[in-house]
């Protein structure tokens, strides 16, 4: 309660790869947006006071713009960017934010602090992504296995909470993923050639002729955004886990998939299809891609999905192992790649105790599991007794942002 009144809520997950946006108690997001931005001028995303002119969402992303510089922003750093979601972050609404498991303490306080100074709303509430996760899909009790966009995170989930001392994380998520796709197609000859850098035109009934476009002043961050664009999208498309661990000489004579590229040229993948998503589960695959040196520390310290997962429960109570074995969510947009469920449930069920019942849930909707944390949010925010939980604007001002530890546990 906030004045005596409800406060309606919005939810806002801010994603390393993708921002949903949306009013509690619906059943999607109102927008989704890259977690990218573009600028034309001097930006420094570590200064609140910054006033330039910002380009957010796919279709302004998507408009080349001479010198436009492509940021990728972090969480926190987004949230100060108040011309991005200023629009919505009204002083009549509540608003419910998600956040990685394993956020600190002053990053909590921090974010609070931002936004009761900066945007003056009525009450705020922070949940840990894994339990979002578990909420939607009407458990207590789990293991999340959360694929995001910059990282991966493994995080046990008892009653509601999370078990901080066992959560697992890895650098290796979707991005990298798509980074790793994308040298390894220049490495075989293939380009992938930005939508800006040329045009179609039909010279006759169904014959296209592609005709190359300069743009000199086009900077190297917009055009690795626009090839990872079509990159991610081949790797949604075509790449799938394999069922057993990959091997160059098994998977060398693999049938090629045909994909056409936006110019209109059609390209064959082979064993890429089932390479790059082996990666999630054998890290060490990373230095075999030509182009990816600067990854090697990555590859040779990351732990694949099943060792992070045993490792997590391990550290949990022996009481609640049991449990956490027999339910394991998948959520995030790589939880989405094709087999990546099965693939995990069988090298989980052939490296975990014999006594365990292992069981690896997804559901059966790749937006569902996209949009898990947000479906989560809204779902709590919209519950009657959620009204009782915000940490409100007055209690903020009479005992401080400490108390968002108290209110947000």
């Amino acid at each position: 309660m906030y004045g005596g009144d409800e406060v309606s809520a919005i939810v806002i997950d801010l994603g390393s790869h993708t921002c949903k946006v949306g009013y509690a108690g619906e059943d999607a997001p109102k927008a989704v947006f890259p977690s990218v931005v573009g600028s034309t001028d001097q930006m420094d995303v570590d200064d609140t006071t910054s006033k330039c002119k910002l380009y957010v969402g796919s279709q302004a992303l998507g408009f080349r713009r001479d010198h436009m510089e492509v940021f990728s922003i972090r969480c926190y750093h987004l949230l100060r960017m108040g011309s991005l979601l200023t629009g919505i972050w009204l002083t009549t609404y509540g608003i419910m934010l998600s956040e990685p498991s394993s956020n600190s303490q002053q990053q909590r306080e921090r974010t609070a602090e931002l936004i009761f100074e900066k945007y003056n709303v009525p009450a705020l509430f922070l949940a840990k992504n894994a339990v979002l996760t578990s909420f939607a899909s009407g458990r207590a009790t789990s293991l999340v296995v959360d694929g995001g966009g910059g990282s991966t995170t493994i995080a046990p989930v008892h009653d509601g909470y999370v078990l901080q001392k066992a959560v697992a994380s890895s650098p290796i998520g979707g991005e990298l993923l798509t980074d790793c796709l994308l040298k390894s197609l220049e490495s075989k000859g293939v380009m992938i050639k930005p939508r800006y850098s040329f045009k179609r035109k039909e010279i006759q009934l169904g014959v296209f002729q592609t005709v190359d476009l300069d743009f000199p002043s086009t900077t190297e961050s917009y055009r690795l955004y626009s090839q990872r664009v079509i990159a991610s999208d081949i790797k949604e498309c075509v790449c799938r886990a394999p069922d057993t661990p990959y091997d160059e000489s098994s998977y060398s004579n693999i049938p090629m998939t045909p994909y056409e590229l936006p110019d209109g040229q059609t390209i064959e993948i082979g064993a890429d299809r089932f390479k790059i998503p082996d990666i999630l589960f054998n890290p060490s695959l990373i230095q075999t891609i030509p182009g990816m040196d600067n990854f090697v520390e990555i590859a040779s310290s990351a732990r694949g999905l099943p060792q992070m997962a045993i490792e997590s429960i391990n550290k949990c109570d022996v009481d609640i192992r049991r449990e956490l074995f027999s339910s394991i969510l998948l959520a995030g947009g790589t939880a989405s790649m094709q087999q990546l469920k099965e693939r995990l449930e069988k090298d989980l069920l052939e490296e975990s105790p014999p006594a365990a019942r292992v069981k690896v849930l997804a559901s059966g909707n790749a937006t569902e599991r996209r949009f898990s944390v947000w479906i989560g949010g809204s779902i709590l925010a919209s519950l009657g007794s959620f009204q009782q939980t915000w940490f409100s604007k007055s209690e903020y001002e009479e005992h401080g942002v400490s108390y968002v530890q108290r209110k947000c546990p």
